[in-house]
């Protein structure tokens, strides 16, 4: 295991944008073999950072603070509790609530709760994105962050209370 992960993962991104700038615009071209190795220790596909660096550089409004952040969360949670067992099932894209679900009148909240748990869990199929172009804008309008919405899905468990209240919470700041 790489004691300076953080180092190595935000040489990575960085030279994923580059390479991503260059044409390299597959999961397949984007990263070396010793690249997806180095991910998968720490619990992160190709797919998932091949997906911050394309959004990164489309959108524009993915800060790699909140990337990392994530990518801790995951790696803490998929060491120390999955003992660094990838799991052997993904979600079915089909089953997750749909954008206009609401919880509380809150639209795409149950969404989120679901992708955040598969996230933790390493559960997402290909298809699906904890902190596409729909999460970013929806937390940042409710006060929240990639990060703090994961780390208090992490501590709330299967409490969707918990998440709910916390995200309502966050939505009165201003």
């Amino acid at each position: 295991m790489y004691d300076d992960w953080k180092t190595k993962f935000r040489e990575l991104y960085h030279s994923a944008q580059e390479r991503y700038r260059a044409g390299r615009t597959t999961t397949l071209t984007l990263f070396e073999p010793d690249e997806v190795y180095f991910l998968a220790t720490i619990g992160c596909s190709t797919r998932e950072l091949f997906d911050f660096v394309e959004d990164s550089i489309n959108w524009d409004d993915v800060e790699y603070d909140q990337v990392e952040g994530v990518t801790e969360l995951r790696r803490d949670h998929f060491v120390n509790t999955l003992r660094s067992e990838s799991a052997t099932t993904k979600i079915d894209p089909d089953t997750i609530p749909a954008k206009s679900d609401e919880v509380d009148g809150i639209a795409w909240l149950p969404r989120l709760i679901v992708k955040a748990r598969a996230k933790l869990a390493g559960e997402l199929p290909p298809e699906l994105m904890y902190g596409c172009g729909g999460d970013r804008p929806f937390l940042r309008e409710h006060n929240s962050s990639l990060v703090d919405f994961l780390r208090v899905t992490l501590e709330a468990g299967n409490d969707d209370r918990a998440i709910i209240d916390y995200l309502k919470a966050c939505s009165t700041k201003g």
